[in-house]
């Protein structure tokens, strides 16, 4: 969405956590000082990132180096989201009129153009890949519909689903690029991208792998351009969960945060006394088999949910973008001046 480029930077803040079962972000060393957003953790040890000035990285040793790649013709371009499949093999998308889709299939030594915008006003989102085969990319509204684009063999070709297949786009309606995670797939067929910019904010369905679509309200803030769902992320095909609120300002709490149990066709906002501290542009859950851990990160700080999101406590104030976990006790976040870190809190929760 244009609107999110312009998105504010918080200022650096680094604090001592207070208690030992807290969470805790470990910084690492990216080598770059390029804003990221794109995040894509494949396992544990296993995670791309992308953002500004064509940057793309990866570590293959769970954060202990990250190595910086190069994508020819991508030096200008900010690449807000990235899908990792495997060590090797990688989708990166850039932003804007020259929205584009970018593979590596040797870990990052080489990159190819594999979908090039032809359209003005396509302005790519998020990417997200249910297996090493099957993947989706959104773009903002061309048309007064949302432009939808997958692939079956692996990324090596796309094709657009066709715009009779959604519902049409509400005016100034757009799906936010801030972490790219507004768009998330769930087991071999279901998908979900989330929509602000507009007097509502909604969430849209598939469970055929794109080539169909509902789409329901949320509660979320809405209403002003810079206002709407930032990020959604499910358990499973049931139980997700939405984050969001006005990147504008970034301190304002309550309807930020909601819950669907029915997988997505209603959502319930968490109570504002409950939710997390202010705008959050990413939630992810920490995988497990009850899916009550969760974390919400944005322009103040990360919040933590160990009851399946009902209630939140903000555990640090660092600005970040981005969040995803490889599992119940490791994750990463990426934000901005190239920062990221890892997340090693949940493993002294009880």
């Amino acid at each position: 969405m244009m609107l999110s480029r312009g998105l504010p930077t918080a200022a650096v803040m680094l604090l001592a956590l207070t208690r030992a079962a807290s969470a805790q972000w470990e910084p690492q060393a990216s080598g770059t000082t390029s804003e990221l957003r794109g995040l894509s953790v494949v396992s544990t040890d296993i995670v791309w990132a992308s953002g500004q000035r064509g940057t793309v990285l990866h570590t293959l040793d769970g954060g202990a180096t990250w190595v910086r790649d190069t994508v020819p013709g991508a030096s200008s371009l900010d690449l807000r989201a990235i899908a990792g499949v495997s060590a090797t093999v990688a989708h990166a998308i850039s932003i804007g009129d020259s929205s584009r889709i970018y593979r590596t299939t040797d870990g990052g030594r080489t990159w190819s153009l594999r979908y090039a915008a032809s359209r003005t006003g396509t302005f790519f989102d998020a990417i997200r890949f249910w297996d090493a085969r099957h993947g989706i990319a959104i773009s903002d509204p061309v048309n007064g519909a949302f432009l939808i684009v997958i692939t079956k063999d692996g990324g090596d070709s796309w094709e657009e689903v066709s715009a009779a297949a959604l519902p049409r786009a509400l005016p100034n309606e757009g799906a936010f690029a801030a972490s790219g995670s507004c768009l998330e797939v769930h087991g071999a067929r279901d998908v979900w991208f989330v929509t602000g910019g507009a007097v509502k904010a909604r969430v849209f369905r598939s469970r055929d792998r794109g080539r169909t679509w509902t789409v329901s309200d949320s509660p979320i803030r809405a209403g002003v351009p810079s206002a709407g769902i930032f990020s959604v992320a499910f358990h499973d095909t049931k139980h997700g969960v939405i984050s969001g609120g006005d990147y504008q300002k970034p301190a304002l709490g309550g309807q930020n945060l909601a819950q669907t149990a029915d997988g997505g066709r209603s959502w319930t906002a968490v109570d504002s006394a409950s939710s997390p501290a202010g705008f959050r542009s990413a939630v992810a859950y920490a995988p497990d088999a009850t899916g009550r851990k969760l974390v919400a990160v944005g322009l103040n700080g990360t919040d933590v949910s160990t009851d399946r999101g009902r209630t939140w406590k903000t555990v640090d104030t660092t600005a970040y973008n981005s969040v995803q976990f490889g599992s119940s006790m490791v994750g990463y976040a990426v934000g901005p001046n190239g920062r990221v870190a890892k997340y090693v809190g949940f493993a002294r929760r009880r």
